[in-house]
């Protein structure tokens, strides 16, 4: 990859997405380990997040809420989306595994939902970050049911809203 955009495939039951960022990797990293940053960026754009719990340790839980705020978007504007994680592994600054479903805002997670076992890579390629992000999924037919919901085009969305607060605190 040698631009900063997304590249997403499929291996079996993974959805793979890759993009690179000008930024140091251990910094790439620093924006999903505090909670205050997670919370500027997370989410496709027109979209706030607010963590209700962050726990960055093996073990501990991330339960957040995203919101529409953008009233282009439709019938999305006003409508929350709860999400609930557990990490399972943290090596700092290269990997960060978790389980993520949707949830309720109390925390309990959705029955209709498949679980996804998400696995985040950093690495370090010509003075850059890339991310690569696996999610894992029980089966064939839960990836494509998420598939079908869009969720390569919010990651993508949500990469490039990384990409921009990247930009806006090296600046500071």
């Amino acid at each position: 990859m040698s631009e900063n955009k997304v590249e997403s495939w499929v291996e079996g039951r993974d959805l793979v997405i890759e993009r690179n960022f000008n930024a140091p990797k251990e910094l790439l990293f620093q924006m999903f380990a505090e909670s205050h940053h997670l919370e500027q960026w997370w989410g496709p754009q027109g979209w706030e997040t607010e963590n209700k719990t962050f726990e960055f340790k093996p073990g501990g839980t991330w339960h957040y809420c995203m919101r529409c705020v953008d009233k282009n978007q439709g019938d999305f504007y006003g409508q929350e989306s709860w999400g609930l994680g557990k990490f399972q592994e943290i090596s700092a600054p290269t990997k960060i595994v978790y389980t993520d479903v949707f949830s309720d805002e109390k925390g309990n997670p959705s029955e209709s939902m498949p679980q996804i076992v998400v696995t985040l890579d950093f690495y370090e390629q010509d003075n850059r970050a890339k991310l690569r992000i696996r999610s894992e999924f029980a089966t064939v037919e839960d990836l494509e049911a998420v598939k079908n919901m869009g969720v390569v085009e919010g990651m993508s969305s949500q990469m490039e809203c990384l990409d921009a607060y990247l930009k806006e605190i090296q600046q500071v």
